[in-house]
């Protein structure tokens, strides 16, 4: 079992014994969503698979945050936050603008890269390294920008 299922896993428990409702459910929703895409492609997952699953909900959690705040749900948006609070914890630390840059640099001229062609071996190169710790989107604008 990978690290962090099995910290997960523990912290289910730990959740448990001090009655923390909220977390434990938030906890559970991880969990399930790790055991389905398990079942699903009858693998085990290793940590930086879930770490994919956590940046996917992460991702779920702020585009509903947006979504109930432009519908005035204010508690929905509490829910969606405390939740998204609880996935955050477990993705790795995000990475400054700076730092992505100059991961994106070095990608490019690891790759070879000098065209818009190329931009999937590029991607293909970031993506292992920064799944969770950033935004994907802004990552592929930020090659972009350097390929064209």
């Amino acid at each position: 079992m990978s690290g962090l299922k099995q910290q997960l896993n523990d912290d289910v428990k730990a959740a448990m014994r001090s009655k923390d409702s909220e977390r434990l459910v938030t906890l559970r929703m991880i969990t399930a969503a790790i055991k389905q895409k398990e079942v699903d492609e009858r693998i085990e997952l290793d940590d930086h698979q879930v770490i994919a699953i956590l940046d996917k909900m992460a991702r779920q959690h702020n585009d509903s945050i947006e979504q109930y705040q432009n519908a005035g749900r204010n508690d929905l948006v509490e829910k969606e936050q405390s939740e998204l609070a609880v996935v955050e914890s477990y993705l790795p630390a995000q990475l400054s603008e700076e730092e992505v840059k100059s991961l994106v640099e070095k990608a490019i001229n690891t790759t070879g890269a000098s065209s818009m062609k190329d931009m999937g071996k590029v991607m293909g190169v970031l993506k292992p390294e920064l799944q969770g710790r950033t935004d994907m989107g802004k990552v592929s604008g930020i090659v972009k920008s350097l390929l064209t």
